[in-house]
């Protein structure tokens, strides 16, 4: 049975929520990443952050990425996954929550983030497929 410790990308660098927005795109530039997990001072995560929430939640608004703090643009429960979660839990849990990436905690701790392209790697064409269809909607 494939879980998502499998094929997660290990050692999930996190934004701060309390670190500023242009701090997170200077963060994402350096890992060469579109996402980044915020996570609070209490170290759980928060929400995830995306270069297109940067994009159109701060520069389009024509708000200063200096002075916007990540914390703010993390919106509701984060959508995540268990490490011990299996590939079919997985596919479930991004198609039917339209995401491309899942933080992968263990207990309240992440560990990691299975991205679709984790997803691609690990099964055949067919599930794959079907998740596109899913989260492009």
């Amino acid at each position: 049975m494939t879980t998502a410790r499998d094929i997660m990308t290990p050692d999930a660098t996190c934004v701060g929520a309390e670190e500023t927005v242009a701090a997170a795109a200077r963060k994402m530039a350096e890992l060469n990443v579109g996402s980044l997990p915020i996570c609070g001072t209490d170290n759980r995560l928060k929400g995830m952050l995306t270069d297109r929430d940067i994009v159109v939640k701060v520069i389009a608004q024509g708000r200063d990425p200096e002075q916007i703090l990540a914390g703010e643009l993390g919106q509701g429960k984060p959508v995540t996954i268990g490490a011990d979660d299996d590939i079919e839990e997985i596919l479930k849990t991004m198609g039917s929550h339209q995401v491309r990436r899942l933080p992968v905690i263990d207990g309240h701790d992440l560990v990691g983030i299975v991205a679709v392209a984790d997803v691609a790697r690990a099964l055949p064409d067919k599930p794959v497929g079907a998740l596109l269809d899913a989260i492009s909607v």
